[in-house]
C-alpha cells in the first residue's frame, strides 16, 4: 500500500493531466452532448486540462482517424464515451481494442461490477475497456450519462494522475 501512496504523491507533483474527450455518436452535437459537457466541467474543476473535444460517428475508420490525430497531440488520457454495446452499429470497442498495446482488464471488470449495482444483469452488455496506446491511457465507456459518471467518479478520477504518470515513467 505504501508504494501506491508514494506513486500517487509523486504523480500529483507532476501537475495537471491533459485529457481529450471523445463522444462517439451519430446524433449528438456539442449542444446536446451532456457527457462531453459534464466531463469538461469535472476535468476543469479537478484542476486538469481539456486539450481536445471531439464528437465522432461510430464508424471504425473515423474512430481510427480520431485516435491517430489525438496520438499526435499532447493529450495524456483519452476518454471515449459511446458505442460500447453489442448492437451492429456499436464499433468503438472493436476499433479501440485492436489498437491497445497494453490492456487494463481491471477497468472493464470493475466497471461492470459497479454497473451491476445500478442496472443489474444489463451490465453484461457493456464492453467498457481501457488500456495504453502510444504512451496514452485510453478509456472507453458506454454513452449513457450514468455510465460516464460512474466511470469518472469511481475509477478514472481517483487514479488519473497516477495513471498518467505510470504510463510514461
Amino acid at each position: 500500500m505504501e508504494s501506491v501512496q508514494q506513486h500517487r504523491r509523486e504523480a500529483s507533483d507532476r501537475g495537471p493531466v491533459r485529457l481529450a474527450i471523445i463522444t462517439v455518436s451519430d446524433t449528438r452535437t456539442p449542444k446536446t452532448d451532456r457527457n462531453g459537457q459534464w466531463l469538461q466541467q469535472q476535468i476543469l474543476a479537478a484542476g486538469h486540462e481539456v486539450t481536445a473535444y471531439v464528437i465522432v460517428k461510430d464508424d471504425p475508420s473515423q474512430l481510427d482517424d480520431v485516435l491517430n490525430n489525438l496520438l499526435a497531440t499532447d493529450a495524456q488520457v483519452l476518454l471515449f464515451n459511446g458505442g460500447t454495446g453489442i448492437a451492429p452499429r456499436d464499433n468503438t470497442y472493436d476499433a479501440l481494442a485492436r489498437r491497445l498495446e497494453k490492456t487494463l482488464p481491471g477497468f472493464g471488470e470493475i466497471f461492470r461490477m459497479l454497473s451491476f449495482e445500478q442496472v443489474g444483469a444489463a451490465a453484461i452488455l457493456s464492453r467498457a475497456v481501457a488500456g495504453v496506446v502510444g504512451g496514452r491511457v485510453v478509456f472507453s465507456t458506454p454513452g449513457s450519462h450514468a455510465a460516464v459518471q460512474l466511470a469518472w467518479e469511481k475509477l478514472i478520477a481517483p487514479e488519473l494522475q497516477h495513471l498518467a504518470w505510470e504510463v510514461v515513467r
